[in-house]
C-alpha cells in the first residue's frame, strides 16, 4: 500500500481535528477525562483541537490526502523546558472549564516526557474508525521513522492503549517503565524509540 502524505495546514485545522475527535471517542483516556458519553460527544473535539494547534504552530502534522489518517508531531530539544507547559491549562479552559481531568492528563504526561535528548515527539496519530486495521497508521509513521533513523534521532510517544501499545512495540518504540496512572482510571504508556542504524 501507498498512503499519499501531505502537511496540513491551517485550512485542513477543523477537518484534522474531526479525524482525531471520531478516532478517539472511545479512547480509554477520553473516557476517563470525559465519563458522560453525552458530554463527551459535545466536547471531546474541542478538547482534541487544541492538540491540532499545537502542532499547526509548533510542529506539522503529516496528513493522508483522502483525509483517512493524521499524524501530529513535535520536535522537542534536549533540557528542560523554559517555564510551565500552558497547553493543559488551555485545554481545559477551551474544552470543558469546571473538568480538572481535562488539564490533569496533560500535567501528569509532561511530568514523565523525557528531556535528556532532543526527540521527535508523536503528539497523536489517527485513523478513521472504517479503516482501522488497514496499517494506515504503520504507512504515515514511516517517513518520519526512516528519517528519525537516518539522523539518529528517538522518538517518544505515549500510547493510550494495550492495542496501540503493541502496534508501537511492533516499529520499536519500548515502554520506558514506568505509566502514567491516572486516578481511578486507565494506564498510559510512555514509550521511546532509539534510532536503528
Amino acid at each position: 500500500m501507498v498512503l499519499e502524505i501531505r502537511q496540513a495546514d491551517r485550512s485542513d485545522r477543523d477537518a484534522v481535528a474531526r479525524l482525531l475527535d471520531e478516532a478517539f471517542c472511545e479512547d480509554p483516556v477520553s473516557c476517563w477525562v470525559f465519563p458522560d458519553p453525552g458530554h463527551r460527544a459535545t466536547v471531546h473535539g474541542k478538547f482534541l483541537g487544541v492538540f491540532v494547534d499545537v502542532a499547526l504552530a509548533d510542529g506539522r502534522i503529516d496528513y493522508a490526502t483522502d483525509g483517512s489518517a493524521a499524524a501530529l508531531w513535535l520536535r522537542i530539544p534536549a533540557g528542560e523546558p523554559e517555564g510551565e507547559d500552558e497547553v493543559p491549562a488551555r485545554m481545559r479552559a477551551v474544552a470543558d472549564p469546571d473538568n480538572e481531568r481535562c488539564e490533569l492528563v496533560g500535567r501528569l504526561t509532561g511530568e514523565v516526557h523525557p528531556t535528556s535528548e532532543e526527540h521527535e515527539y508523536l503528539l497523536m496519530i489517527a485513523v478513521a474508525p472504517d479503516r482501522q486495521g488497514e496499517g494506515l497508521g504503520t504507512e504515515l509513521m514511516r517517513p518520519v521513522l526512516e528519517r528519525c533513523d537516518r539522523e539518529g534521532l528517538p522518538a517518544y510517544l505515549e500510547a493510550s492503549s494495550e492495542r496501540s501499545k503493541g502496534l508501537y512495540e511492533r516499529l520499536g518504540w519500548e515502554f520506558t517503565g514506568t505509566a502514567v496512572r491516572l486516578p481511578e482510571g486507565p494506564l498510559m504508556w510512555p514509550m521511546w524509540r532509539k534510532p536503528r542504524g
